[in-house]
C-alpha cells in the first residue's frame, strides 16, 4: 500500500480488531525519492526531539571528555527518551566486525587480534561521568580472537561493576560460534551480569539471506537457551526486526522459539536500510501491526515488551527490566505504556 491510499484503512483500524491480513495491508511499501534515491518514511517514522535537563548534562559531559556512545554514533531516534532516563549503549571490541550481515552498518574485516587495553577502565569512567543507571554494552563479534572476545567483555563488566556500585548492567552479546565456554566467561564476569542479550534479529526462513553464514539461527536460539540455563539469576533478551519480507506467522513462531529456550525480554522494531549496498526494505510496518505483536508476545509470556517502529534492541532497556524496582541511582520515572 502506498503512502497516499492507506487512511481508509487506517480509520478501521482505529474503531475495531484487524486480522492478519488487513494488518500487513496497512503497510507501506517503500517508494524512492529521486533526489536522494533513499525510500521515503512514512509518517510514523519521523520522531520528535524530546528535550529534558539529564540529556544536556549528558551530552555536556561527553564532549568536555571527547566521549561519544553508539547512541549518537548511530544517529539513535531514540536517544532523547533514554539518556533522560539513565540509559545508554557502549560498543567495546572496536569498530570493526568479522561479520558480513546484510542489514547492519558496522564496517566488515579483519581486526587481527588486536585490542584495546584500555577499553574496560574507558568505558567503566564513561558510564560513571555520565551517571547512569542502567548501561548496555554491544560488541562486534569477533572471530579473529580465540574466545570471540570473551575475556575482554569480562574484564569491562569487571571494571564497570567496581567503579558504577548499583547499576544494571545489560551485555548485547554475539553467538561466540555457538560456544559455551566464553558464554560463562560472559555470564559469570565480575559479580554477574543483570541481562544477557543476543539478537535473532529474523525469521528462520530469511535468516540465511539477511544474516551472515556463520550467524545460525538455530545457534541463537542454543545460545539463548545455554545463557538461561547457565545463570539463571540473569535475564535474556532478544529482537526482531520487521520490513524483510517475512510473514505474519513466521514472526509468531519466531516469538514462539523464543519463548521455548526461554527468552524473558524481546524487541520488536522496523528495518531502516543503512545505505543502498543493504537489503532493501520490504515493507513500511504500521504501528497498529507493531501494537499487535506487543499483544502477542505478551499473551506468550514475555516479561518485557517492545514493539513499535522506532524501537531498537535497547530501547527502554530500564523500563523493560523485570525488576525495576533495583533500578535507580536517579529516580526513574517508569511508564506503562512503551
Amino acid at each position: 500500500m502506498s503512502l497516499e491510499n492507506n487512511h481508509q484503512a487506517e480509520e478501521k483500524s482505529s474503531k475495531e480488531e484487524l486480522t492478519h491480513e488487513e494488518l500487513t495491508a496497512l503497510s507501506v511499501t517503500p517508494e524512492i525519492n529521486p533526489r536522494t534515491g533513499k525510500p521515503l518514511k512514512p509518517k510514523w517514522l519521523k520522531s520528535e526531539q524530546v528535550k529534558g535537563e539529564r540529556l544536556y548534562e549528558i551530552k555536556r559531559t561527553l564532549r568536555e571528555g571527547r566521549l561519544f556512545t553508539v547512541c549518537e554514533e548511530a544517529r539513535c531516534p531514540n536517544i532523547s527518551e533514554c539518556w533522560n532516563s539513565g540509559t545508554a549503549t557502549f560498543m567495546i571490541l572496536g569498530d570493526t566486525c568479522t561479520r558480513g550481515c546484510r542489514f547492519c552498518a558496522v564496517k566488515t574485516g579483519n581486526p587481527a587480534g588486536l585490542l584495546d587495553a584500555n577499553e574496560p577502565m574507558n568505558t567503566a569512567m564513561n558510564i560513571k561521568k555520565m551517571k547512569l543507571d542502567y548501561a548496555v554494552i554491544t560488541m562486534v563479534d569477533r572471530d579473529d580472537l580465540p574466545d570471540g572476545g570473551a575475556a575482554h567483555i569480562a574484564r569491562t563488566v569487571e571494571a564497570i561493576q567496581v567503579e558504577n556500585p548499583g547499576l544494571i548492567l545489560e551485555i548485547l552479546a554475539g553467538d561466540f560460534q555457538g560456544r559455551e565456554e566464553p558464554l560463562h566467561t560472559v555470564l559469570f564476569a565480575g559479580n554477574g551480569i543483570d541481562v544477557f542479550a543476543h539478537n535473532l534479529e529474523t525469521v528462520r526462513r530469511l535468516s540465511p539471506r539477511v544474516r551472515d553464514a556463520r550467524a545460525k539461527y538455530d545457534q541463537s536460539l542454543r545460545v539463548l537457551e545455554n545463557a538461561r540455563k547457565m545463570r539463571l539469576q540473569s535475564f535474556t533478551k532478544s529482537a526482531l526486526m520487521l520490513g524483510l519480507g517475512e510473514e505474519a506467522a513466521e514472526i509468531e513462531q519466531s516469538l514462539r522459539d523464543m519463548r521455548e529456550v526461554g527468552v524473558d525480554i524481546v524487541t520488536i522494531g522496523q528495518y531502516l536500510q543503512p545505505s543502498n549496498k543493504h537489503l532493501n526494505i520490504k515493507r513500511f510496518v504500521h504501528p497498529d501491526e507493531f501494537k499487535h505483536w506487543q499483544h502477542i508476545a505478551e499473551a506468550l509470556g514475555f516479561k518485557g515488551v517492545a514493539s513499535g517502529p522506532l524501537v531498537r534492541s535497547s530501547y527502554k532497556a530500564a523500563h523493560l527490566f523485570p525488576e525495576r524496582g533495583r533500578v535507580g541511582r536517579s529516580n526513574i520515572e517508569l511508564s506503562k505504556k512503551i
